[in-house]
């Protein structure tokens, strides 16, 4: 129940603040010196003429039908434009993850094992800057430096007729046409670490703080007193018992990867759900804002549960109390 109010409260917020802007959908869309009468017919044929509340109404009723409305802008179905962007925002989150979770815990493990070393100062230091430099200045730098790689995309347009489906990476790995996805995982890779960078380097400091903190229990100086080796203690005994903590901001992370897609994919010219949602706000494309931070939300809560049983797994004590 606390989930689907978290996802009514967000979607309620969205609602009114996107109709709170200043401006005219419609005289955005018809510019500045439409004919009023033209204006006025397209705020009445959408209901926007109506108060606000009786509005939000009739909101619930559209959502349980799974009615997302229309763009106003462009005519097309707001539900289907959302399950054509899905996959891109999906396939570029999840390549994050898989770049973020180990790196940052790799280093983080490292730096705690070699504390006050030239390693630790060396994690800690790209830490630190991964954590300060903006999302959309890291992708310019990505995008300079790597001039060789494709800045724009998710394949090359001559291979997008080639899929069948909108998660182009993975339909390419299980229909064994690797050529494509060497292309796709080409397209992917500065959008990916660009993602990646903030979580990764959360993660590490966490890591290690936490890592340090089971270093000094008693349990782990008797390991090391009975001879057990560098790798059994650090992953079977250290790193597990530091795990709560690590699961905790990582799922966070995974979490606030969706805020940092938005300007991923506008820097990236990416065609998922981030840019599609900053299309919508640029042109007050109500409907198009609303499914959106719906769909949103949505990701935002099922990442927060996937927490919360990962707790359960990891901590018995939770799933006693429970």
């Amino acid at each position: 129940m606390q989930s689907v109010a978290t996802v009514a409260v967000a979607v309620v917020l969205i609602f009114i603040s996107i109709r709170l802007l200043p401006g005219n959908p419609a005289l955005a869309r018809f510019g500045q010196h439409a004919v009023p009468e033209r204006v006025t017919d397209a705020m009445s044929s959408q209901g926007w003429d109506r108060p606000i509340w009786v509005q939000l109404l009739d909101l619930p009723g559209e959502l349980l039908q799974g009615d997302l409305g229309v763009s106003f802008f462009h005519g097309d179905s707001v539900a289907e434009r959302l399950l054509e962007t899905i996959p891109a925002t999906l396939e570029l989150s999840l390549a994050a993850i898989v770049f973020a979770i180990p790196m940052g815990i790799g280093a983080g493990v490292a730096s705690a094992l070699w504390r006050g070393s030239w390693p630790d100062y060396v994690a800690m230091t790209l830490a630190l800057v991964g954590v300060s430099v903006p999302v959309f200045f890291l992708g310019i730098c990505l995008m300079t430096i790597f001039t060789n790689m494709p800045t724009s995309g998710r394949v090359a347009p001559t291979m997008i007729s080639q899929f069948h489906t909108d998660f182009f990476l993975f339909e390419a790995i299980f229909t064994g046409r690797f050529h494509l996805a060497v292309d796709a995982l080409r397209h992917l890779l500065l959008p990916a670490t660009a993602l990646a960078t903030i979580p990764a380097a959360v993660i590490s400091r966490i890591t290690r703080s936490s890592m340090l903190e089971v270093f000094s229990s008693d349990y782990l100086r008797t390991a090391k007193a009975k001879g057990a080796s560098l790798w059994r203690i650090v992953w079977r005994h250290a790193l597990p018992n530091a795990s709560v903590p690590i699961v905790n901001i990582a799922g966070f992370q995974v979490g606030m990867l969706l805020s940092g897609a938005v300007l991923t994919e506008t820097v990236f010219n990416w065609p998922g759900l981030g840019r599609y949602l900053v299309t919508a706000v640029r042109e007050q494309d109500y409907a198009v804002v609303q499914g959106a931070a719906l769909v949103i939300a949505v990701m935002f809560v099922t990442a927060n549960l996937i927490l919360d049983l990962t707790y359960l797994w990891l901590d018995p004590r939770i799933r006693t109390e429970t």
